[in-house]
């Protein structure tokens, strides 16, 4: 796994840590489409106008200071503990970064992954729901991952036990192409262990394990929902199968409508949640009750590409 310099720059950024203080992922992500964006921060400047920024230049300019030595031991660490598990780095520095994920303005700086990241992933939807499924709802996740099989859509899901579970073998058996979203690095063992056997399916069948983390990072309790807009936002939209109140599902809607992506609720879901309910009323998502409610609200590859190049360019015009 070759690592450019600006790359490993990057990461080293990534892994800032002063007086018990680390920069904001997203800010970097955000400030680093570019090289010189890179090489701004690089010299103590933040290339953005906001509370965020005013935060991480103190941060910034005393990591600088003192030198970036520690930060790029780790950052050196890590990427021999993804080489190592046999992982891929892209950054926002690169072209090939997932073009839906670069539109939205939380996006992660990095992704490791095994398994490669493809320009059809462009297409794609999440399949999500909860860990604690019906059989009805395993049902229901495998005949919409099917039916998006049958269209060319690529599926991401969670890797998670359940409806995740359930999508992501619907999809392999189809003969699709799954992408599973990780809440753990992408060195660590595979969270759930149960999951490992599919794991190693959806990498067999040339798809991917995809994560935002350092590649040593174990589950916590934070991994999972920041997990979730990766999965909003490396997908056109998010089907959301079965979930509860406190389903994390349900907050992978949030995020969806909070990245401006589609967020299809199943009406047998909209039927028994209030929370569901309250999103299709505030018009923050679609009923649907079958496939081409979704295909039909889907953008198009070269319309996302676009987009993306646009987000680039705008960053080469404020540096």
């Amino acid at each position: 796994m070759p690592i450019t310099p600006e790359q490993e720059s990057l990461l080293t950024l990534c892994a800032v840590r002063h007086n018990d203080s680390l920069l904001d992922w997203s800010l970097l992500a955000r400030a680093c489409q570019t090289t010189a964006g890179l090489d701004a921060l690089l010299g103590g400047e933040v290339p953005e106008d906001s509370a965020v920024a005013m935060r991480c230049l103190p941060i910034l300019r005393g990591a600088l200071t003192v030198g970036l030595d520690d930060a790029r031991a780790r950052a050196r660490h890590e990427i021999e503990a993804a080489e190592s598990a046999g992982a891929e780095l892209v950054t926002v520095l690169d072209r090939h970064y997932p073009d839906n994920l670069r539109l939205v303005p939380n996006l992660p700086p990095f992704l490791f992954h095994r398994g490669p990241l493809l320009p059809r992933d462009a297409r794609s939807v999440a399949v999500v729901g909860t860990r604690n499924a019906s059989a009805d709802g395993l049902k229901r996740a495998a005949r919409m991952a099917r039916g998006l099989v049958d269209n060319d859509v690529a599926v991401f899901s969670g890797l998670a036990k359940g409806v995740d579970a359930a999508a992501h073998q619907a999809t392999l058996d189809a003969g699709g192409r799954t992408v599973a979203v990780m809440g753990t690095g992408i060195a660590a063992p595979i969270y759930p262990a149960e999951n490992r056997p599919l794991a190693r399916r959806i990498l067999d069948a040339d798809g991917a394990l995809v994560s935002q983390f350092w590649p040593s990072s174990p589950p916590a309790r934070w991994t999972f929902p920041r997990r979730n807009v990766v999965t909003s936002g490396a997908t056109l939209g998010s089907i959301v199968i079965e979930a509860s109140s406190t389903s994390g599902a349900k907050m992978q809607a949030r995020i969806a409508a909070e990245h401006g992506k589609q967020v299809f609720l199943l009406r047998s879901l909209a039927a028994v949640q209030p929370w569901a309910q309250a999103m299709l009323q505030e018009g923050r998502a679609v009923e649907v009750g079958e496939l081409d409610d979704v295909l039909r609200r889907l953008a198009t590859p070269e319309r996302i590409q676009q987009a993306s190049e646009q987000r680039i360019q705008l960053a080469l015009a404020v540096q």
